[in-house]
């Protein structure tokens, strides 16, 4: 197999908080995620809104500076380039958001806004800057007319077919996804979605798509990783990790979600009670006050991501102690 074209490694992102009027905390909402993902494949993170996964999305392009770990592009030391050699590596790296509008200066024609990274870059000499933008819209699907509209004057389908021509003025290799077809109807998602792929197929992109809806990223994430409270609970294969889940947090996320297939496990769960606080947070298990698997030993010892099946690691404690080939179905217990 090919090296991958992004390899992340223990990577940590901590913002400083006041916990009271006199003391402060440490919020942190990234702590030791790895993965890595080569050219024309799509890796998902998905989690509740809190759980890290923008962030980390945002420390791969360096839009946010992680305070640990290693970030490698392209065989790159992403976190050791200086300031200047930065845009060059930009180019080969950019962001699709999720709200298409708000991503958009209001100020100026969408055609303008396309062609601002090919200026900026010097993608393709000046004169050829509009003949670029139109190759760009027809191949995300808008008609060159619409170049000439402000943003606010098109639909939402068509503002996020303009951040995804933005995205490809400069011909990336990496995409980070950013909840890319979270604000539209069902109808103009599937569209949204099957461009994604399409493009991928044409360009060998890669994709770190960030989503809350395992439906979207089971049709088009090859792997995932679950994240709850800045940790990476489970990852491995989609399909694997949707239908077959070791981790309480995942089984309650599939429980969730009306996805085709159930849990081969029958079992399913609900997840009450309040998430414990990603400031200072204890080492233990981050989901043991909402487990309803949860023993004492859950609360008293700190997790690791473990392979407990080639290719599909863990954090649950209980599951990498008391599973037998793979299989485990515990009866909820009250602590």
């Amino acid at each position: 197999m090919t090296r991958p074209i992004l390899t992340v490694q223990n990577l940590g992102k901590t913002y400083p908080v006041k916990k009271g009027l006199f003391s402060k905390g440490t919020l942190v909402a990234a702590e030791d995620v790895s993965f890595t993902i080569h050219a024309g494949e799509t890796v998902a993170l998905v989690g509740e809104s809190g759980s890290g996964k923008s962030t980390v999305g945002r420390c791969v392009l360096r839009l946010e500076e992680p305070d640990s770990g290693s970030i490698e592009f392209e065989d790159t030391d992403l976190l050791n380039v200086s300031e200047t050699a930065l845009p060059a590596l930009r180019a080969r790296m950019q962001m699709v958001f999720q709200d298409p509008l708000a991503s958009l200066t209001p100020r100026h024609k969408v055609g303008k806004l396309v062609g601002e990274p090919l200026l900026l870059h010097a993608t393709v000499p000046p004169r050829e800057i509009d003949a670029k933008v139109a190759e760009l819209f027809e191949l995300v699907g808008l008609r060159r007319d619409h170049a000439e509209r402000y943003a606010h004057q098109i639909s939402g389908g068509q503002q996020q077919r303009v951040g995804i021509a933005r995205a490809l003025a400069t011909n990336p290799a990496l995409v980070v996804l950013d909840e890319p077809t979270s604000a539209l109807d069902v109808s103009v998602e599937a569209q949204i979605l099957n461009l994604l792929m399409d493009l991928q197929e044409q360009f060998n992109l890669a994709y770190l798509f960030i989503s809350h809806d395992l439906a979207v990223v089971r049709l088009i994430a090859k792997r995932v990783m679950v994240m709850y409270l800045g940790q990476v609970v489970e990852a491995g294969p989609t399909e694997d990790v949707l239908t077959r889940s070791f981790h309480p947090y995942t089984r309650g996320l599939v429980s969730a979600t009306p996805i085709e297939h159930p849990l081969e496990v029958k079992q399913r769960i609900n997840l009450t009670g309040e998430p414990s606080s990603p400031i200072d947070p204890k080492p233990q298990c981050r989901l043991v006050s909402r487990c309803p698997f949860a023993r004492p030993e859950c609360s008293q010892e700190p997790t690791e991501l473990k392979e407990v099946k080639p290719g599909h690691f863990t954090r649950c404690i209980r599951f990498q102690r008391e599973h037998v080939d793979g299989v485990w179905n515990p009866e909820p217990v009250t602590v």
